[in-house]
């Protein structure tokens, strides 16, 4: 039997899952990140406990299929994306803690940016908005603010990398500094039409040239495992991709007009543009999905909303509302459906389409008969109406009606918010066996790479739905909490606003 070991890293747990050649889950495990907020709106990640988390991930996932590493025939890597670490390449070192994808930090250079007449230049090239969210911002702040990695950078041992190229470079022993097209295409310094890092968004940016890590194709072989105590020598390294492109190819979405949404921390409504690249014009970004080992390269359309699993977590760790994450399905169920309760959850500003670092969550509604209850299907309902958002702007990009997508991600396994989200967009929601499509697709493209799988219609073959749920509201019901909706999101823009003019 031969093995894959397919990485997933992110926002708040590693996970990684081992696949057989019939793409059977042999084994799996998963180990909590810690978060660090050193103030409002700041998000980082401590790197040595990304990689320590990785560690132990893999021995996990080893001993519970009962499996040797010399039996693994290649290793993906998927991760959290725009996440920024500098590290020091004669030390390994990181030189600062990570700058999260969900940091707000870099709002004010976003606007210094916009404020010169920029913005276009970066959505012609990279098919993304100025905003907090992207790497180019993280680097250019990390570099105006440290002295120490200014000095490191002009002495040549600065290396930068999204969380894909830390891991390659610790599971290669610090002989590759590579990422791949998925992961650069969310920096703002990447062109996505020539396929290579810009040169002049680079200087804009502030970003030097030697320390940005080779690019090469999502199919590819990036290196080999060296010098670890958890894995042999020579293992490849034959897929990286960022974890939403890697969740659109783990459910299978390999033509065009296919869709997925992964509802992890936040929530990530993806569709394959196949070989056209699609610019947006109503708040949504054009990234890579993949790029095969031909030269060929598919784009997708994204809508990311900042706040999904997040907001159950609040509710767990900042409220106690609950106790654990999945009690919120129970709670929310016991819930009068028609107590007005909306929620609008902007906990770390709002995503596409409005892209507003500024915004902050609001619960609208609230009277004494309110309970934990109605709060919880609040939150629900909030994270269904910004997916609603997402897909309503995808449409309009496309000019396509999306009648039907796919779901994965932790929060996926709760029945009620699929049955939410089904009602208000009116359409089928589809959730397959394997909810962790994350780590399984890149797991499917290193085996592809790595030919144990023989083809994509091998893959598609083997991939099963588990439940598919259908919309039972009426048009009139949908467009009333549509309506409130509208009027919440305005409200809490308008909130933000008047707040940033005091």
């Amino acid at each position: 039997m031969k093995f894959i070991l397919g990485i997933d890293q992110g926002t708040t747990s590693t996970t990684v899952i081992l696949i057989d050649e019939k793409l059977r889950i042999a084994g799996r495990h998963s180990a909590e990140l810690p978060q660090h907020y050193p103030q409002a709106g700041w998000v980082e990640h401590n790197p040595e406990e990304i990689w320590e988390t990785v560690c132990q991930a893999v021995r996990g996932a080893l001993n519970s299929a009962g499996v040797s590493g010399k039996e693994v025939e290649a290793i993906g890597i998927t991760n959290q994306r725009e996440t920024t670490i500098l590290w020091d390449k004669e030390t390994d070192k990181p030189l600062h803690n990570a700058i999260v994808w969900q940091c707000r930090r870099t709002a004010e250079i976003c606007e210094e940016l916009k404020k010169k007449g920029l913005e276009e230049i970066f959505r012609k090239r990279t098919g993304l908005l100025l905003d907090p969210y992207f790497s180019g911002t993280k680097i250019m702040w990390l570099l105006r603010n440290s002295d120490v990695i200014r000095k490191k950078v002009a002495e040549g041992r600065v290396a930068f990398g999204t969380v894909d190229s830390f891991l390659l470079w610790k599971l290669t022993g610090g002989k590759v500094h590579a990422t791949d097209p998925s992961n650069a295409s969310r920096t703002l310094i990447f062109s996505i039409e020539d396929m290579k890092w810009d040169r002049e968004l680079c200087n804009i940016m502030e970003v030097p040239a030697q320390i940005l890590p080779e690019v090469k194709p999502n199919f590819s072989t990036f290196g080999k495992t060296r010098g670890l105590d958890f894995l042999p020598d020579g293992i490849p390294i034959s897929a990286m991709a960022g974890d939403q492109q890697a969740a659109l190819y783990g459910q299978a979405c390999f033509k065009r007009d296919e869709a997925k949404c992964t509802y992890g921390t936040g929530a990530f409504l993806l569709i394959n543009t196949g070989s056209e690249l699609v610019r947006s014009r109503n708040g949504l970004v054009s990234s890579v999905g993949w790029q095969k080992r031909d030269g060929s390269v598919t784009y997708v359309l994204e809508g990311s909303s900042f706040t999904a699993g997040s907001a159950v977590q609040w509710l767990r760790d900042s409220l106690g509302i609950i106790l654990k994450a999945s009690e919120i399905e129970e709670l929310a169920k016991n819930a009068d459906s028609r107590s007005g309760v909306l929620f609008v959850p902007a906990l770390t500003g709002l995503g596409a389409p409005y892209w507003d670092p500024e915004a902050r969550g609001a619960i609208f509604g609230l009277t004494r008969k309110t309970g934990k209850s109605e709060i919880a299907r609040g939150v629900l309902e909030g994270i269904a109406l910004q997916v609603r958002d997402l897909c309503s702007a995808m449409e309009a990009d496309t000019q396509r009606k999306i009648v039907s997508f796919k779901v994965d991600g932790g929060a996926c396994v709760n029945n009620l918010l699929m049955k939410i989200q089904a009602d208000f967009l009116g359409i089928s929601i589809v959730r397959p066996q394997i909810v962790e499509t994350t780590s399984l697709g890149v797991a499917m493209m290193a085996g592809l790479e790595a030919g144990v799988f023989k083809s994509e219609d091998e893959l598609l073959n083997s991939w099963k739905f588990d439940r598919v749920f259908e919309p039972q509201m009426s048009d009139e019901e949908r467009n009333f909490i549509i309506n409130r909706w509208n009027s919440g999101i305005k409200a809490v823009r308008s909130f933000a606003k008047k707040m940033e003019s005091n």
